[in-house]
């Protein structure tokens, strides 16, 4: 009896294991710069830490919308957004680029070097200014990245963005053209064409996002649609963006099968453009 009830516990638990989704440590992702980095980009001097390139436990950024920013952040302003294009489909308003999306882009945006670090590693490493544009001067290597440790895209790789953004998805863009705010956190969808967003508070805070079947309905997991709020003015108030965030987790990519950890950080696997359609009531 007890051989046979180890041996049920025993499938139990690979049946466990294999219905909970992967979730892969940044140690295996392109965000991993330390020397230990399965990509391209990474240093082969000047520190041996993997959080460090974005996360201090202190003397953080207070100013930064993401949690203990080690980053100096860009000033928001110098980005051509998509409104430029004047596109007769966007019924929401675009705000200039801020939120989480200034933190991606203070590496992706190829202004300033990865290594620009405010709490560097070890004793008497505080600066507040980063090292500046040039970072601490660490020693980097890689073909998408240049001397200075900042993104090029010298072999025309899409992750750097550059300062001009028209050509990327809208980010700082109200969320299915208004209704949801803080007043009225429940509003219906101004442009019908989007999937209502959940909504909730956490820590007396509210929040939204767009429920996904990667994660349990009602309840916000990070394999949902984040939507970041922002205060989008008269007469709609705070209410849910989408940022770069809300499609990519910087930490981990879920995705399976021929999509590798970390090699497009999508919450969840865009199989039949799933990260679209969670969205797009297409």
């Amino acid at each position: 009896m007890k051989k046979l009830f180890a041996a049920v516990a025993s499938v139990a638990s690979v049946a466990l294991l294999m219905a909970i989704p992967a979730h892969a440590g940044i140690a295996n992702t392109k965000h991993n710069l330390s020397p230990t980095g399965t990509g391209s980009n990474k240093v082969t001097a000047g520190t041996d830490e993997l959080c460090v390139f974005c996360h201090t436990p202190h003397a953080a950024d207070t100013s930064a919308p993401v949690p203990l920013w080690n980053k100096k952040l860009p000033s928001g302003a110098g980005y051509t957004t998509y409104a430029t294009l004047n596109s007769s489909t966007i019924d929401g308003k675009i705000l200039n680029v801020g939120s989480i999306s200034l933190a991606c882009l203070s590496c992706h945006d190829g202004t300033q070097a990865m290594d620009n670090i405010i709490n560097a590693p070890g004793s008497g490493g505080y600066d507040v200014t980063g090292g500046g544009a040039n970072g601490l001067a660490y020693t980097w290597t890689g073909a998408r990245v240049d001397a200075t440790g900042k993104m090029t895209n010298a072999v025309d790789t899409l992750a750097m963005l550059g300062t001009d953004l028209s050509n990327d998805h809208p980010i700082g863009i109200q969320y299915c053209g208004g209704g949801p705010n803080s007043t009225t956190p429940t509003g219906a969808c101004v442009d019908k064409d989007f999937n209502a967003p959940s909504t909730g508070l956490i820590n007396g805070n509210r929040v939204w996002w767009v429920d996904t079947s990667g994660g349990t309905a009602g309840t916000r997991d990070k394999s949902d649609m984040i939507l970041y709020t922002r205060d989008f003015g008269a007469p709609s108030g705070q209410g849910p963006s989408v940022e770069c965030g809300s499609c990519h987790d910087p930490h981990v990519e879920q995705g399976t099968g021929a999509v590798a950890a970390g090699q497009t950080f999508l919450r969840i696997a865009n199989t039949g453009s799933a990260v679209c359609l969670a969205c797009h009531n297409k």
